[in-house]
């Protein structure tokens, strides 16, 4: 049996590395979750088994037997068999399955928080990785050496589709590059997919420069492909999926591989990823897992708005989609007196997403647009001052 194994072949495994407690030891915990989530029943053996099955695919405990007997709380390692994952086919959702599945049932696993992943190229090689990409959003929009500009639908649900064209017109002529539906929006009777993409997309495509548009796609996986499939055949130049509709919805996406930018709507996200849940996901993994399967922009979080995350962890998550060259787009309280601030934290390469600090500006929409284009841009102008007097500058 390949348990308590310190030297293994990292091209045949993924190594997962938990945050775990047991009400008994981590090395009774750390094998309940080996062979639970690979060959069998944690406590129960049967002939079934073999010494030959258990060579090829039953998870691996890396680490010392001896320091896990002696410790109820710290780091496990796991190693799993990469030959238990049909990777074209079962993709990000079997793996998570896999990941975070069964064991989290076992009473003597009283916490279990996955905070780091290790994925060989055995793996990586079945994933296409972002279409786009930061590269690919500035090149496309041609904005360099500073924050990407975007802008958000408000209100997220209620508008006809003729109104929310009117709002787009506003934040291009202010000029965003990049504008997103609300996670709020699918396809709803007000605004129907199929209207807002024809009349978006004909608009845009007469646009002296180019903006990319996220349509809200939210659904269940038998309408998933068509729904995309829609978007590109009425013009569209990208969707927007949230986090409810499934983590291997923007593999799927990406593996049709249209030209369309995919945004990753975390909203909800921390359901999974809390550091206060006993069982969860850290969200740096996520993000890896994100850039993995394909997504050119990806909600990732903000400092200093009405959401203020962690400055530390925002940090290894930008390092961690820059290196895939996934778009962190940073939003929820963004406003013009916090681009500096924000740049000073994270650099210039990300998305500086606004919605309420555009729309509610005291000039309008386009004033807001224009005025986070200034902060942006640092040619601070009127609309810009007017934006500060309202909402305040952070140092």
């Amino acid at each position: 049996m390949l348990f308590y194994n310190t030297a293994i072949d990292s091209e045949k495994y993924f190594i997962a590395t938990y945050d775990m407690a047991s009400s008994a030891n981590l090395k009774e915990a750390a094998w309940a979750l080996a062979i639970g989530q690979s060959v069998g029943n944690p406590s129960v053996r049967n002939t079934w088994e073999t010494d030959e099955l258990f060579e090829n695919h039953s998870c691996v405990i890396v680490g010392e037997k001896s320091k896990l007997e002696k410790q109820t709380q710290g780091l496990v390692k796991i190693a799993f068999p990469v030959i238990n994952t049909d990777w074209e086919t079962d993709g990000v959702a079997h793996m998570l399955c896999q990941l975070m599945g069964g064991h989290v049932d076992i009473d003597i696993i009283t916490k279990c928080r996955l905070i780091e992943l290790a994925l060989p190229k055995a793996v990586t090689k079945h994933f296409l990785g972002p279409k786009f990409g930061l590269s690919g959003i500035r090149e496309f929009t041609g904005q360099y050496n500073k924050p990407l500009l975007g802008g958000i639908v408000k209100p997220k649900i209620g508008i006809t589709p003729k109104i929310l064209l009117e709002m787009v017109k506003q934040m291009v002529g202010g000029g965003v590059d990049f504008i997103k539906e609300d996670e709020i929006m699918a396809n709803p009777v007000i605004c129907p997919l199929d209207q807002r993409v024809d009349l978006i997309s004909n608009y845009l495509a007469k646009q002296s420069r180019k903006i990319i548009f996220c349509h809200t796609i939210n659904c269940d996986p038998h309408v998933l492909t068509d729904r995309v499939k829609r978007v590109h055949e009425l013009g569209g130049n990208g969707v927007h999926i949230n986090v409810f509709s499934g983590y291997g919805s923007y593999n799927s996406i990406r593996k049709l591989d249209l030209p369309l930018f995919l945004h990753y709507q975390s909203s909800g996200a921390k359901v999974t990823t809390d550091v206060g849940h006993r069982f969860s996901i850290s969200w740096p993994v996520m993000c890896q897992l994100a850039t993995l399967m394909g997504a050119d922009t990806i909600q990732t979080g903000m400092v200093g708005g009405y959401s203020n995350d962690d400055p530390e962890e925002i940090l290894k998550c930008l390092e961690i989609l820059r290196a895939g060259n996934t778009t962190p787009a940073l939003s929820c309280g963004f406003n013009p007196g916090l681009v500096d601030k924000v740049n000073s934290i994270a650099g210039t390469d990300y998305m500086a997403n606004a919605g309420g600090a555009i729309h509610g500006h005291p000039g309008g929409t386009i004033a807001g647009a224009r005025a986070m284009r200034q902060a942006v841009d640092k040619t601070h102008g009127v609309e810009y001052e007017q934006a500060i007097a309202k909402w305040g500058f952070t140092k």
